[in-house]
């Protein structure tokens, strides 16, 4: 997480969103960096923990924004990640099984330590469902609207704001039969009509907070 005081904006790094390259990017201009183990402060937190501290003491009660991925894409970059060399051997290894596995093990009732990738909702909502979560970030942009969030970043920075891509997975086989992709549907739908309303905004959902 990157705080920009002066601007009054910080960027919350949902997990596999393409964040490393936005935090090594906008680091040098940030006051303040949640790294390693603090970096993906989730929404919900720093709207009840962090914001009211920083109010309370810089006077500032900075903006959130997020990116959001495609929930199917999101999961398939955790699975190319925990296929890379630095994790054969451990237990959270995505080594010898397919993403169509990978996938029902993500969505079951004991998800085993490398399918235990929490959720783009619950990081950017309250965690209600049935259509009563609240988004807790102001500004939620879709990660294909690179373009418009770099502009968004610019402006709000008043700087121009470029990226290129870090930490990037090895490749892999992210096929996915029909039946599982129902079965993801079904048991993250909230997540994927999380998904279709920051789209159906064109990429930028904007939530006030407040």
């Amino acid at each position: 997480m990157l705080i920009f005081l002066r601007h009054r904006l910080a960027f919350l790094a949902t997990p596999k969103t393409g964040t490393t390259a936005v935090e090594m990017a906008l680091r040098p201009r940030a006051e303040i960096i949640f790294s390693k183990n603090r970096k993906h402060v989730t929404a919900l937190r720093f709207s009840r923990k962090i914001a009211p501290f920083l109010e309370d003491t810089f006077g500032v009660r900075p903006d959130a924004v997020a990116i959001m991925r495609d929930p199917t894409d999101q999961i398939a970059s955790w699975f190319r990640y925990r296929g890379s060399d630095r994790l054969t051997g451990t237990d959270l290894s995505t080594r010898g099984i397919s993403f169509d596995t990978y996938v029902r093990e993500v969505i079951s009732d004991a998800p085993p330590p490398r399918a235990q990738i929490g959720s783009q909702f619950n990081f950017l909502t309250d965690g209600k469902e049935g259509g009563k979560e609240t988004v807790m970030a102001e500004h939620v942009f879709a990660y294909e609207n690179q373009s418009g969030f770099r502009q968004f970043m610019t402006d709000r920075l008043k700087t121009e704001v470029t990226l290129k891509p870090k930490n990037v997975s090895p490749g892999a086989d992210t096929g996915l039969s029909a039946e599982t992709l129902a079965l993801l549907r079904a048991a993250r739908a909230p997540e994927f009509a999380l998904y279709d309303r920051v789209t159906a905004a064109g990429g930028h959902l904007v939530t006030p907070q407040g």
